[in-house]
């Protein structure tokens, strides 16, 4: 059954202690760590401007305003999809779907389960994975606000009204979408080349690819980022485009290229498991 599958590699997986801390949790802790001590320099830089016998209005600017929680979560949501941050989920995911190859034990669960109930049950503990390094990330990120505003001794606010709201959990679900994405690609890269480096950097390298697509191929030949095919070979830019929709600024992108971007985020995640579905039921497992 499914929950077997799932409840099997969660269990393996949890065993490997070092492959759940770089994926989940050593990227949001570094994030911590780097920006309070940004905080920190930052802080002293503009105690030496104070110094400096400034203009009493210049040193009124200089005067930042409370923190505002509430939007700082949706800001939070809205970058969880960080690409350093998907970088070390590969990791696990990595581990998740090429480890069978790499010690070579397919042969010995394969006939416990179904081959779909396998790789699904690898999928949903890679979506888990993907969910709590979201999760951690905000929540690090949460704790940076609040240590940022004890060091410059700023007071706190909280708005987070039901549009905040909103837009909170839908960032939040498309960072998390995305993220699953990703690793999808992997799985896909398993499965073809049974390679747990492969399964690693292939993702990597396709995602660096898109990003250069978006950014700099595309405006070259004259492409816009609301045509339906710029957002089909480019996920990472359907997932901004919907960060941005969401986020509800002047000039954003319009519902219909949304609804183009939120299809072609879901596209990439469809047919990229159907295929890794496709090939691993036909694939000999007798030497795996």
């Amino acid at each position: 059954m499914l929950a077997d599958a799932v409840f099997s590699e969660s269990y393996r997986f949890l065993r490997n202690r070092a492959a759940v801390f770089w994926s989940t949790l050593f990227f949001p802790v570094l994030a911590l760590l780097l920006g309070v001590a940004g905080q920190y320099f930052l802080k002293q830089k503009m105690g030496d401007l104070k110094d400096a016998d400034l203009p009493p209005e210049l040193l009124r600017q200089m005067a930042a305003p409370d923190i505002d929680l509430g939007l700082a979560l949706v800001e939070l949501a809205s970058k969880a999809a960080n690409p350093l941050l998907i970088l070390f989920v590969m990791i696990g995911a990595a581990t998740l779907y090429a480890g069978d190859y790499r010690w070579e034990t397919w042969r010995l669960i394969s006939a416990r389960n179904t081959r779909w109930n396998l790789i699904l049950g690898k999928v949903g503990v890679a979506k888990l994975l993907s969910l709590a390094a979201v999760l951690l990330l905000i929540a690090f990120g949460f704790v940076g606000k609040l240590i940022e505003g004890a060091i410059f001794e700023r007071g706190f606010a909280f708005t987070f009204g039901g549009e905040q709201a909103g837009q909170f959990f839908l960032s939040l679900l498309v960072a998390y979408i995305r993220v699953v994405q990703v690793t999808l690609i992997g799985l896909l890269a398993a499965i073809f080349t049974r390679s747990l480096l492969a399964t690693l950097f292939v993702p990597l390298v396709v995602s660096i690819g898109q990003f250069f697509l978006a950014a700099l191929i595309m405006p070259q030949i004259g492409w816009q980022d609301t045509d339906w095919y710029a957002q089909a070979l480019a996920p990472n830019l359907s997932a901004d485009t919907l960060i941005a929709f969401i986020g509800d600024n002047p000039g954003g992108p319009t519902a219909v290229t949304a609804w183009l971007a939120g299809a072609s985020l879901i596209g990439w995640c469809l047919v990229t498991l159907g295929l890794a579905l496709w090939w691993f039921q036909r694939q000999d497992l007798s030497k795996e």
